[in-house]
């Protein structure tokens, strides 16, 4: 059994005894980059077996190696289109801090295809195809769990630690955590979805104070 110049052997096993076998990264990354064009372009519909294979010139057979449904495939791509979790630096008081969050997340949102953010925001939670976003996070199919995952770092994990953080609730009081995200993040995501003019820094700044007044705290 022979080994090339980059320690692989003939299939595909390195020198470690690791599958990195080359041949099978290819056929993957060309149906996560044809799946991924399709729903860009034409959305959920667009991504069938069929037009995925034929996109990557990749026999439906080696499709159902890498991934076991349509559905998986298509959960893979959604994650692919999803704008990174945004740094946040966590200095400021809490004004401070939610104007940061929610400025650097109308920018995510403005970034991601239509298609995703719809189908994030409208329909993962409760149905994608057969996908529930509950069962994803006990899920043993990564690419399941890896969409969920970035979905809730993206848009829920980074308001948890600002609302409740100690001083958040000291500040805020009682309320409806929900109703809460929904007063904050709900007119950056209409916005996108409306293809309306996209909120800067200036209308973040409103809906932010708009928030902390409703619940007595002074900007």
């Amino acid at each position: 059994m022979g080994i090339d110049k980059q320690g692989i052997d003939k299939q595909g096993i390195d020198q470690q005894g690791n599958d990195e076998d080359p041949r099978k990264q290819r056929s993957r990354s060309r149906l996560l980059d044809a799946a991924t064009t399709l729903l860009a372009e034409g959305g959920v519909d667009a991504v069938t077996i069929d037009a995925v294979t034929k996109l990557a010139n990749v026999a439906r057979a080696t499709l159902y190696r890498h991934f076991d449904s349509g559905t998986e495939l298509l959960a893979a791509a959604f994650a692919r289109l999803l704008p990174p979790v945004p740094e946040m630096s966590g200095e400021g008081d809490l004004r401070a801090q939610l104007l940061e969050l929610l400025t650097s997340q109308a920018k995510a949102i403005e970034s991601a295809p239509i298609q995703v953010t719809a189908m994030c925001w409208l329909g993962l939670g409760p149905e994608l195809k057969g996908y529930s976003s509950v069962d994803a996070l006990s899920t043993d199919k990564p690419e399941l769990r890896s969409l969920r995952q970035t979905v809730f770092e993206q848009y829920r994990h980074a308001f948890d630690r600002i609302l409740r953080s100690p001083d958040a609730i000291d500040a805020l009081g009682e309320y409806d955590y929900d109703v809460a995200l929904a007063q904050l993040v709900g007119p950056l995501v209409l916005t996108k979805l409306a293809t309306l003019t996209p909120l800067g820094e200036a209308a973040c700044e409103q809906i932010v104070d708009d928030f902390l007044a409703a619940r007595g705290v002074s900007s």
